[in-house]
């Protein structure tokens, strides 16, 4: 019962203050082997979920994953294709791996915020391509990721290359009637199981 007034009034303030959500962008990776380049049959998998707050300019990843064939080696986000959803991109992020990405497992969870005005976040190639400024590679990484350029790879001994990846793509966040509807919906769950008095 405790959790379902929790999730309410979750959802009450979520659908009270939609401005919050104003200034971030959240974007989605479906991560697999067939989606590498070239693919491969690798029975790995991984959604990974980004928000990107263009205010304070960080970038929060959730980046599970799973199966792996090979243990991980690295992790990154590549940009920019040529074309988007398809092909391949020099790193954008951190070299040789995104920091504290767990190394050496077939299974794993990833959570990290980063500034996307701290340096350290991009590739020194990536920012030297790019404009040769921390905001010009800012502004080419955000460009190519709103247009379906980039995408995030996870390496392993088995796959140096990649043998997971994903495109990351515009995850919609639902309208402020939605968040209503499901504060409701929580609502009536609370109450319906709620014990009765006999």
């Amino acid at each position: 019962m405790k959790r379902f007034i929790s999730l309410f009034a979750l959802a009450l303030a979520m659908a009270a203050a939609p401005a919050a959500f104003a200034d971030n962008l959240y974007y989605r990776a479906t991560m697999s082997g067939p989606a590498e380049a070239p693919p491969n049959a690798s029975p790995g998998y991984g959604v990974a979920f980004f928000i990107v707050d263009d205010v304070a300019q960080t970038m929060r990843m959730s980046v599970p994953f799973f199966d792996l064939i090979g243990t991980t080696t690295a992790a990154h986000i590549h940009c920019c294709t040529a074309d988007p959803l398809t092909g391949t991109a020099a790193v954008a992020t951190a070299v040789p791996t995104l920091p504290g990405f767990p190394d050496g497992v077939i299974t794993g969870q990833y959570e990290r915020t980063f500034s996307l005005a701290d340096e350290a976040f991009y590739n020194p190639g990536f920012i030297t391509a790019n404009g040769g400024t921390v905001d010009t590679a800012r502004a080419a990484f955000l460009s190519g990721l709103a247009s379906n350029e980039g995408y995030f790879n996870i390496h392993t001994t088995e796959y140096p290359a990649g043998e997971i990846r994903g495109f990351l793509v515009a995850a919609p966040i639902p309208e402020p009637a939605t968040w209503g509807m499901l504060a409701l919906g929580l609502g009536v769950l609370g109450l319906w199981g709620r014990p009765r008095r006999s």
